[in-house]
């Protein structure tokens, strides 16, 4: 099964990530990645797609997806350190997975936000992603 990181939803105030189901009138539907509960997120809801987020290096910007890549390749199928690891402990990871990281702008609290994402699709979903690029329109 590959995922679709553009479907992938963080939503501000609410642990875990969800997988976008359908529009409705009031807002998102939403289902948990870990238990599967549907969520009706208001338009009030601040919703991200991991698809857009980056995050900063010394030669610009990185998506999500490439540094989950990189963070893949460190720890085969094992997980990443936990959020509640030292912030020495974080660093020293991302120093390895994204040594080019910019750490003025790429904070502790950012690093943990990743891992939690990444140790939540490794549990939830797979690293085999879906390139927007390679899909064919349905009806031409």
């Amino acid at each position: 099964m590959q995922t679709d990181l553009s479907k992938i939803l963080a939503v501000t105030g609410r642990h875990g990530l969800f997988e976008y189901v359908a529009q409705a009138r009031g807002g998102v539907i939403a289902q948990a990645l870990a238990d599967g509960k549907r969520t009706l997120f208001d338009v009030r809801s601040r919703i991200t797609s991991l698809a857009d987020i980056s995050i900063y290096t010394d030669g610009g910007e990185l998506k999500l997806k490439e540094v989950l890549l990189k963070m893949k390749e460190i720890l085969g199928d094992g997980e990443a350190p936990s959020s509640k690891a030292p912030a020495d402990e974080l660093k020293a990871f991302f120093d390895k997975a994204v040594p080019e990281y910019d750490g003025s702008r790429f904070y502790v609290s950012h690093m943990k936000k990743v891992v939690e994402w990444y140790n939540e699709i490794l549990r939830y979903a797979s690293f085999d992603f879906v390139d927007p690029e390679q899909e064919t329109p349905a009806d031409e």
